[in-house]
């Protein structure tokens, strides 16, 4: 496998976007190839059959582009198809999963919020985790149900996003939290309108940086880092509208590619 292979990433949609974020600043020269599959989005309400049907879909299809390395850039593709996707393909996968061991370690009021998809709170990855970690703290966990939806079409500053956040943040502030953990990958791009929103104690995770350096650690022991310093390829596919990609990537033209393709 060539060093200069791509790292491919997937996601339900444009959120992995802020995983890509974290692992191209960490790896500049890497070449990248990111999957919006927009048109199943959100994942967060399908069955765990459902999850790992689509997360096979979209490995296969970056595989099939020669990619050298599989990011599940999605909480809920991680905590329900990861294990499957491990053992059916002879590559590296990184996975994201919700941030809670370093919430349970920091937090004084020994209170703690994880605003999740459904499919990521009721999967059995996610439980055993987290009984594991949250054993002496109270945690509140909430369901953002309708968040993907409006973050794929680009409507982080409407009302109804604001409306949302408030109804979804108010039993975390009245059970005193001091940290919020985001367990999905649509939800950084919260994080503006969050602070606004939550009391000034209360630190926001998520798992972007995180992400970022077990990629960078996992190609390492794995001969995989691409030396070159050549500019890299850095590709976007969607098999939706790709105008909210080209919203959330704003920064980053002309120096990547955008395509809407069925897949």
């Amino acid at each position: 496998m060539l060093q200069t292979n791509p790292i491919g990433l997937f996601d339900s949609g444009v959120g992995g976007t802020s995983i890509w974020k974290e692992i191209h600043a960490l790896l500049p020269f890497e070449n990248t190839l990111y999957l919006a599959d927009s048109t199943n989005a959100p994942y967060g309400n399908k069955s765990a059959e459902e999850i790992i049907a689509l997360s096979i879909k979209n490995t296969e299809f970056l595989l099939n582009k020669n990619c050298k390395m599989i990011v599940v850039a999605c909480n809920t593709a991680t905590t329900n198809a990861i294990t499957v996707l491990r053992d059916k393909y002879d590559v590296p996968f990184i996975g994201i999963e919700p941030a809670i061991k370093p919430a349970a370690i920091q937090t004084k009021t020994k209170s703690i919020g994880i605003l999740a998809t459904k499919g990521t709170l009721s999967s059995a990855l996610f439980h055993k985790t987290a009984g594991e970690i949250t054993k002496d703290i109270s945690v509140v966990e909430i369901v953002g149900e309708g968040l993907v939806p409006l973050i794929e079409n680009g409507q982080l500053h409407t009302t109804a996003l604001t409306e949302l956040l408030f109804k979804y943040t108010k039993p975390m502030i009245d059970a005193s939290i001091d940290h919020l953990v985001l367990g999905c990958s649509h939800y950084p791009y919260l994080i503006p309108k969050l602070l606004t929103i939550l009391p000034d104690n209360v630190t926001i995770i998520d798992s972007g940086a995180a992400v970022a350096r077990q990629t960078k650690a996992i190609l390492e022991k794995n001969g995989l880092i691409n030396a070159s310093i050549k500019k890299p390829k850095l590709a976007f596919l969607s098999n939706s509208n790709k105008a909210t990609l080209k919203m959330l990537l704003a920064e980053y033209h002309p120096d990547i590619t955008i395509s809407e393709m069925s897949f």
